[in-house]
């Protein structure tokens, strides 16, 4: 008696202490850090590349990196409400700037950063940043051409960055779950745009659709992305308080939509029952072959019979 006395007084002390120490350790660590590499890939600008590479960064970047008054990438808060339970969080300046931005990155650096979220100094870019491991090649070229030119959201700026200050939640998510993803071994082609569905599929999945409008983020499987738990079904809450929509072909989601219907919604915000709401904003940049082509998608992938309630703003 005495004997198992003392292994449970030693086990509610042990699980304590090591429970502790793991937290502290977890605390004390931040956000991990990783072998950088630099594949030594140079791109070649032209101004197609440009152009496409202005039109993805807007849709995929912009959100996060631009100044609202400035019209600059150059950062900012990037959860001005609070809703998120990562910290608070800030985003860097991505403008030609050599000090503060990136203006002294090779492109092999920011293709690495955008494959596998390792930033040049080792460090992981954290889990709210999209990183794009399935995009083709030559769209990954178009980004960093662009980001690279000599537009004006990308001019250099002498704005300096704010630190983001990751919460416990942050800094364990980074350390046990969200880790890099692998760089590439081969070419990752273009998709074909003859093929409506497959087409549709690569932009789903590259302009992230698929994060928001599947069931949690923590759930998402951003290689495989029809991995996700709820793919594409909606009810994910986001930081605006809403939920998302079910995007799937069932009668709860957009199953009675038409093709013109959905391109309105997509191209302009303008839905059968009224417009979409923030964070989802009109992809006015997206083309309506484009457009027609997420549709096809969308009709194809599993049904997921999910009602969510739009209206509940928590």
């Amino acid at each position: 008696m005495k004997k198992v006395f003392k292994i449970s007084l030693i086990i509610l002390i042990v699980i304590p202490v090591l429970a502790g120490s793991f937290a502290l350790f977890i605390s004390l660590r931040g956000i991990p850090y990783y072998e950088a590499k630099d594949p030594g890939i140079k791109i070649i600008p032209d101004s197609s590349r440009i152009e496409r590479g202005r039109i993805l960064a807007s849709m995929l970047c912009a959100d996060c990196h631009m100044n609202r008054d400035t019209r600059k990438l150059t950062g900012g808060d990037m959860d001005p409400l609070h809703k998120l339970p990562f910290g608070n969080l800030f985003s860097p300046n991505i403008t030609q700037d050599k000090t503060v931005g990136i203006g002294d990155w090779t492109d092999g650096q920011l293709i690495y950063l955008l494959r596998t979220g390792i930033k040049r100094d080792g460090q992981y870019a954290p889990p709210w940043m999209a990183k794009l491991p399935n995009m083709s090649d030559e769209d990954i070229a178009s980004i960093i051409s662009f980001l690279h030119s000599d537009d004006p959201m990308v001019a250099a700026d002498d704005s300096p960055d704010r630190p983001c200050e990751p919460s416990f939640l942050a800094k364990f998510l980074a350390f046990v779950a969200f880790k890099p993803f692998p760089y590439p071994e081969k070419v990752i082609s273009q998709p074909d745009t003859t093929n409506k569905v497959e087409w549709g599929k690569y932009l789903v999945w590259n302009l992230d659709c698929f994060s928001c409008h599947s069931q949690d983020y923590a759930k998402n499987d951003y290689m495989t992305p029809p991995n996700s738990a709820g793919y594409l079904g909606g009810g994910n809450k986001m930081p605006e308080g809403i939920y998302s929509a079910n995007l799937t072909p069932d009668e709860t989601g957009i199953g009675s939509w038409t093709e013109e219907v959905f391109v309105k919604a997509l191209r302009y915000g303008i839905k059968p029952n009224g417009t979409t709401r923030l964070p989802m904003k009109p992809y006015n940049l997206l083309s309506e072959s484009e457009c027609k082509a997420i549709y096809a998608y969308l009709r194809t992938v599993p049904p997921i019979k999910n009602s969510v309630n739009r209206n509940v703003i928590q």
